[in-house]
This record gives C-alpha cells, structure tokens and sequence, in this order.
C-alpha cells in the first residue's frame, strides 16, 4: 500500500462479507465448493449424493446437477477442476457399513457433463487431487496387521475407458508403510515453478523469534530445519538399534524374537506394541532413502510437491508428508508398478515431514503454492500417546498455521478466531481457502472466517445456521466468497465495494414506473 488510508480502505471496503445471495437448492448438507479456475463455474458437494455445477455470472445460477446414488454412493464430499476446465474430478464415499473406508473418485466433462471415468479410492479421505489436465492421484489401503498398513498412491488416466485398451491408464507412484493406525489422506499437488513470483511474500523473522515453530524436520538431508536443535551427524545408510548391541536393522528382527522367546524383553510388550516394533524393524531396511536436496532451486523446475496429512503415533491425522513428484512420474507410461524396484527398497520414504502436534482438519495452499496453510486442533502440551487407538483430546480452538513451502518452514504465529467441538473419533474435514490478500475458513460454531494474510487480524465472521464446512474465494475476483453449511445452503457473499459497483450496473425499476407514467399521462 502507499498510504495507511489505501489500507485501510482496503480493509474496509474490500472484504466480501456482504451476503448477497443464499443458494438452497441442495437438500441435504453442504461439504465443499471449488472454483474453475477461470472463475466462471463453480461446483459443490453434498450430503445429497449429488455434485451441482453453478454458473457465476452476475446472479449465480445453477446449471447441470449429477445425481451419484446409482453409482452406489452415499454422497460426494469434494471436488477439484483440472488446469484448463475442461474436466472435473468429484469425489465420493460408498454405500456401506459405517465403519466403511471406501470410496471412489469420479471425472465428469464440463463440454457435455458426461461421466468420463471412475477409479476407486481408499480410503476415501484421500480425496484425490490432479497432478495436470488428464491425469489424477488416487489411493489404495492394504492392510498388513491390525495396526499396520500399506498406503498406495496411484495416478491414473481421466479418459481410461477410451484408452484403457491400447495404453496403460494407471502407474503406481507411491507406496508408503503406515504405523500405528495412520494412514494417508487429504492429497495435494503444490507446483514449484511458480515458487520464484509469488503473489505475497510472507517474512515474519521476529515473530518466528518470539514464538516457538512446529519442528519441520528435512528427511532428505542430514540436519533438522528446527533451528532450535543443534546439528545433528548424519545417520548410517543401514540404522543401528541402540538396545540390540550394534546388530544391523537388517538382523534385527530376528534378534527381537530371539529376545522375547527367551525372556530378555523387559517389560513385556503388549500386542499393539510388539506390531509396531516390528513394523519398525521391518520398514528399516525394506525402505528406498529419501530423494537428496528436496528445496527447488531450478526457478523453471517442473518439480511437483505431493502433500498430505498422515501420521505416526495415532489414527488421527497429526503429520503432513511431502514427497516430490519428478518429472518422468507425472505420466502414466511406462510399467504399470512404476520402476524397478530393489528388494530393499519394498517402501518409499517420505521427503518431508511437519509434526502439527494436533488434530489436523484442513489444508490449503495459497494462489501461487508457495504457502500451505494448515487448521489443527491442539494436542495437551505433554501429552504421552501409549494407545494409537486412543489419541489425545482435542482443543476446541482452530489454529491457523502458515508453512512456507520453498524454506519448509513456519512463517506465522498460529491464527486463532474459529473453533470446532467434535471429539477425535467424530472430528471431520473443515475446508479453508487463500486469495491473494486474504485466508478463509469454516468452523463449528456456525461462522465462515476470514482474515487478513498481512496482518494477522481476523476481518469477518460469516454467519450461517449451522456447521461451515467449506469457503472458496473466486481465484479471479477475491472480493467474492462462497461458504457452505450443514445448513444446507450456499452464502454468497461479496465486498461493499462490489456491491456498489453491480447495483449502479442494474437498471433501477422506479425510475423505469416513473417514466412509463409520465409518458402514459402525455
């Protein structure tokens, strides 16, 4: 801004939190909204089991609905266009027991709203995401033991039942061991070339020095971003066991059954805890390392970021995994399982990981993919997790957490506004979204929030009647905003400055009556 009167009128007149429209045609409660990216559509998913197309014009209409019930769906929760609009990726959950993790990802034309492809997706969590215009990532669950399974990241082909028969629609990306119940879900994909102009650069040093940071811990190099910690040395390729006397991870296994039929285990492992012990033991040496040098330093890399929330002391989501996507992977050539693998090299490793310290309920990345914002619900602060089926209580305040993709570290003293009230075992996905000046979220006590991404300040609260389950900014025109809720209806809500503009643009009826009188009298 040149002046503090250019902000403030920014702050002022520039925040769409003027409802002008309520959208009611979903009968049942709203879960998502997404923008095309040109801004002309938008889509939302429902409770309904039904994913609606809206045109976006000066009156919001609505213009194609699909109905997913004959699909055996129980209902759609999330939504995605491609890069150039041409297609949209819906996703849905099954019909089924209600301990029932399966789902499926469905492609829908936007030329003639014709369903394209489906490919099945497990959990359903995952949601799916595009990785470019025809082709998206999926998940797949394989369990290994009761808490210990294999999650499977798949791209896969928009058009498979055109070209499923002469060229393959599917190639494995990914396959990653999973401890103590987590598993991987809520995928993104954060492009790197667009690192070098972002849209807002966020530098908050003393901030960051007054506060202290969620540990970013760097698996592709030798240190810990945490600056907090001293260096630490590197790690051997194949890891010692500090209690098995210097025997290699690769003897380990044995050498720990060994140990338990002779007594020598103290004190004696539960059944939870000898699986994890195990699964340890196992994915050390049965694991490709992670790729050297992760931070883009190339400003043209067509490196992509796959980000998603996992974990590894609990179910609930408490981690987010970033795992790059080179180049020669971001088609679905070549073999089927992807490339050759050694015997050694049975997982993938992760790149990356954030430990959140918390329930983590939503992730975001703003316009330009250089900032991830994250919604968590806190962790006590000393809290011990001795039962991965039993996590820890939950905050009922929302943080807001800001992680800067290119350092992979936390830029912004956690945001607090929103709060949510749903214990661990019921707690649900809450959608947030980023423009260029300001981060949108919804929240359990019947409010939309929006803030200011310079300032930190909360600007707005959006009321419904219900839970806000997702906002969306239109990514060409961030003075309008869309929330939905389990109240079933769509808020429309634009800027006083917008409000103006579009009522000086209407024709204004009175005057109209007025001069149709004068000229009857005449």
């Amino acid at each position: 801004a040149v002046s503090w009167y250019d902000e403030f009128q920014r702050l002022y007149d520039t925040i769409p939190c003027v409802e002008v429209q309520a959208l009611k045609e979903h009968n049942d409660q709203v879960l998502h909204l997404s923008f095309s990216h040109s801004g002309c559509l938008f889509a939302s998913c429902s409770k309904d089991c039904t994913v609606k197309i809206w045109s976006n014009e000066l009156d919001i209409t609505l213009q194609h609905s699909s109905n997913m019930r004959p699909y055996n769906w129980s209902y759609t929760q999330f939504s995605q266009f491609n890069s150039d609009d041409s297609l949209l990726l819906v996703s849905g959950v099954f019909v089924g027991p209600h301990n029932s993790s399966s789902g499926e990802i469905a492609v829908i034309s936007m030329e003639n709203f014709t369903l394209l492809s489906r490919v099945r997706n497990k959990p359903y969590d995952v949601f799916g995401c595009w990785l470019n215009e025809t082709n998206l990532i999926s998940g797949n669950l394989h369990r290994i033991g009761r808490i210990t399974s294999c999650s499977v990241l798949w791209l896969n082909n928009a058009f498979q039942g055109i070209e499923s028969e002469n060229v393959n629609v599917v190639k494995r990306l990914f396959k990653i061991q999973n401890l103590n119940a987590s598993t991987i879900r809520t995928v993104m994909v954060a492009d790197c070339s667009r690192y070098d102009s972002p849209d807002l650069l966020l530098d908050y040093e003393e901030q960051l020095a007054a506060s202290s940071t969620c540990p970013v811990f760097d698996l592709g190099s030798d240190s810990e971003e945490e600056e907090a910690k001293p260096k630490p040395p590197p790690e051997p390729a194949v890891q010692e066991l500090p209690d098995a006397g210097g025997v290699p991870a690769e003897h380990g296994l044995q050498q720990l059954f060994d140990d338990i039929m002779e007594g020598r285990v103290r004190p004696a492992l539960t059944e939870t805890e000898l699986e994890t012990k195990v699964a340890e033991l196992f994915v050390r040496n049965r694991t490709k390392p992670p790729e050297p040098n992760l931070l883009p330093t190339d400003s043209n890399s067509k490196t992509k970021y796959l980000i998603f929330t996992t974990g590894c002391l609990t179910y609930s989501p408490h981690q987010i995994g970033i795992k790059r996507i080179l180049p020669h992977q971001m088609t679905t050539a070549g073999p089927v399982l992807g490339e050759e693998r050694r015997s050694d090299e049975f997982f993938d490793s992760l790149d990356h990981v954030i430990d959140i310290h918390g329930h983590i309920i939503g992730m975001g990345l703003s316009p330009d993919h250089r900032y991830l914002y994250v919604n968590s619900r806190a962790w006590p602060q000393d809290c011990v997790i001795s039962d991965p089926m039993q996590p820890p209580p939950i905050a009922e305040e929302i943080d807001l957490h800001v992680f800067d993709l290119k350092t992979m570290k936390e830029v912004k003293r956690a945001l607090r506004a929103h709060r949510a009230y749903t214990p661990n075992e019921e707690c649900f996905f809450i959608f947030l979204d980023v423009s260029r000046d300001f981060v949108a979220s919804g929240a359990e006590d019947r409010h939309g929030y929006i803030w200011d991404r310079h300032y930190n300040i909360c600007l707005a609260k959006l009321q419904h009647d219900n839970v806000v389950n997702s906002v969306a900014f239109s990514p060409v025109e961030q003075e309008l905003l869309l929330t939905a809720s389990d109240d079933t209806t769509i808020k429309v809500w634009r800027s006083p400055r917008a409000v103006r503009v579009r009522q000086a643009r209407r024709p204004r009826p009175r005057k109209l009556l007025f001069s149709w009188l004068m000229n009857q009298k005449s």
